[in-house]
């Protein structure tokens, strides 16, 4: 398809830079095929049904952004991928500045040797520290907000809370599964009450997700690969859910795309450890998910892209100019929606 045909305008002012407070009173925009309403955020136990399952991405947003000199040239470093326990993949600014086996030193003890470059213009670092990798990037590195909230104010302490979900456990992704930002204790405890069940799993967000589509069409876009995992428990329980007649309602694009990488055509989901690619536009024929929760995307982007392939690209364009005219705010701190095929 048109990369053209996901695009549409959205007013700069409709671009949430913080979260509602407290997190689950946003608004949600119920999407049927039929229509769509206005609801809350508070309002998702009463949309489900109990035997539903929401399957939860876990992964935990690292100080990924670091900043360094070569010379007189700025470097700064956006993590993407871990390859092993002192190397990542990442994105760079200046990076035409570097060579191979140029050492760059981010301050705090870390520092970091160029050891290959990617096709895509990414950068593989081997990083050096006296203190194990984690502890450094800790120390050395900050919170990697989106371009569209960095560009606009600065990173401050309380992102290193906003933008960390409440039941993030699993250290490795650079940027947050944001559908999960809006879940506090109290509807978690709704959720539970309500016979809604609940699940999770791991894919570390990398910063691809915010890279834009470059090609004209989508059947020239590649997805970078990320690490994910579903173990037997997770997998089976999703299974038994789908095999009582609930459904599985994927809580952001992070985990509908993690549970479609492990089911086969069959719709059964089996255990994954690994990378995926996976990338979803109209005409997929999805095999385990039956909905989903997820905040307003970027126009050209691959999540709408997504989105779009799960309701249907008319009916996303409709849901977004009515979120767009009644005023929802958009992207990582945003409102969410509930997308039910």
């Amino acid at each position: 398809m048109r990369v053209d045909d996901f695009d549409f305008e959205l007013p700069t002012d409709q671009i949430a830079l913080r979260p509602a407070s407290p997190r689950d009173a946003a608004r949600l925009l119920l999407v049927r095929r039929d229509g769509f309403e206005d609801r809350g955020v508070r309002d998702l136990p009463g949309l489900l049904r109990a035997g539903d399952l929401l399957v939860f991405n876990d992964t935990r947003v690292i100080p990924a952004q670091l900043h360094g000199r070569r010379g007189e040239a700025k470097i700064g470093v956006t993590l993407h991928k871990r390859e092993d326990a002192w190397r990542w993949q990442a994105f760079v600014k200046n990076a035409k500045r570097l060579k191979l086996g140029d050492r760059v030193d981010f301050g705090a003890g870390l520092a970091g040797v160029v050891e290959d470059r990617g096709d895509d213009g990414s950068i593989l670092w081997r990083f050096e520290a006296a203190v194990p990798l984690e502890q450094a990037l800790a120390e050395a590195g900050t919170m990697p907000l989106p371009p569209y909230i960095a560009g606009k104010r600065p990173t401050d302490a309380r992102d290193a809370e906003d933008y960390q979900t409440l039941y993030a456990d699993k250290p490795g992704a650079v940027a947050a599964p944001t559908a999960g930002l809006h879940f506090t204790p109290e509807l978690i405890a709704a959720i539970d009450a309500a016979g809604i069940g609940r699940a999770t799993l791991t894919l570390h967000v990398g910063a691809g997700t915010f890279l834009p589509v470059k090609a004209d069409d989508t059947a020239g876009h590649r997805m970078h690969a990320e690490w994910g995992r579903i173990d037997a428990a997770t997998a089976d329980r999703l299974n038994a859910v789908r095999a009582a007649g609930g459904r599985i309602i994927a809580v952001g694009t992070t985990s509908l795309r993690l549970i479609e990488s492990a089911a086969g055509d069959d719709g059964v989901v089996r255990p994954f450890a690994g990378d995926t690619a996976i990338f979803i536009t109209p005409g997929y024929k999805f095999r385990a998910v039956g909905g989903l929760m997820t905040n307003f995307h970027l126009p050209r982007s691959t999540l709408f892209m997504l989105v779009s392939a799960l309701m249907g690209l008319e009916t996303m364009q409709r849901a977004y100019a009515h979120a767009i005219a009644n005023d929802y705010r958009f992207y990582s701190y945003g409102d969410s929606s509930l997308l039910l095929p």
